[in-house]
């Protein structure tokens, strides 16, 4: 049972030098790294917010990346007890949390196509992948199941390296839908799509990690330990997919 902290000791700020690398979930008093959980601070009316880049003025609350967590921390009125004064908890901060990983993948991802390192379409995919330029197989949540099927076969076939060098199975992600897939590469219909090598791309992989751990995590377990590798299922999921 999830067990909420009273009188949760908060940061200092953003970008203190008591930052550090993990910090302790308000709600399930599990310490974790800072990048399995989410800042938290208040807004001139009082509002909490959601700090996603963790540069908000004021001190912050943490919480686990999770959707359950979360809505466990509205329930139970944390953010009221962390901060210690009357707080304005929205229903909706959950929803309003997810829009803005969703906002954050959407973001990179575009970002990504401004460097060059992604490639959309059928046809430039399956090239792609064939030439083995692929980081990650992209497909949208509403695609076709006959195109995502004969992709998914060749990306079963390829590995990348992992950041610990290990071989890992071609990472398959389907977080985003084809309308925000086509808000992101500024084009319509994309159903499929490519990422290619390079730090854009890199970064775009974190944040859509992000947000499956946020719609797939209890906020007990990490919803991958170690590659940070996504595939795709009927919800899309944070696994391992060793060799």
């Amino acid at each position: 049972m999830l067990a909420t902290l009273e009188g949760h000791d908060l940061d200092d700020g953003p970008r203190t030098s008591r930052s550090g690398t993990e910090r302790m979930c308000a709600v399930t008093r599990k310490v974790r790294p800072t990048d399995e959980l989410i800042r938290f601070v208040l807004d001139g009316d009082g509002q909490v917010v959601a700090d996603l880049k963790r540069k908000l003025p004021g001190r912050g609350l943490w919480v686990s990346a999770s959707r359950k967590v979360l809505a466990t921390a509205v329930k139970r009125s944390v953010f009221a007890k962390g901060f210690r004064k009357a707080v304005k908890e929205r229903e909706t901060l959950v929803d309003e949390t997810e829009a803005l990983l969703v906002r954050s993948a959407i973001e990179a991802l575009a970002i990504a196509a401004k460097a060059g390192q992604v490639v959309a379409g059928f046809a430039k995919v399956e090239a792609t992948l064939k030439a083995g330029e692929a980081r990650a197989l992209i497909h949208a949540q509403d695609g076709a199941a006959d195109g995502v099927r004969k992709l998914d076969n060749l990306a079963g076939a390829i590995s990348v390296q992992g950041d610990a060098g290990i071989a890992l199975k071609m990472p398959i992600l389907n977080a985003l839908s084809s309308a925000e897939l086509d808000l992101a590469l500024g084009r319509s219909n994309v159903i499929h799509a490519a990422l290619l090598a390079g730090p854009a791309g890199k970064t775009f992989l974190s944040r859509i990690e992000r947000l499956v751990r946020f719609r797939t995590s209890d906020g007990g377990e990490t919803a991958n330990e170690n590659s940070g590798t996504t595939a795709r299922a009927s919800a899309p999921l944070l696994i391992e997919q060793d060799e």
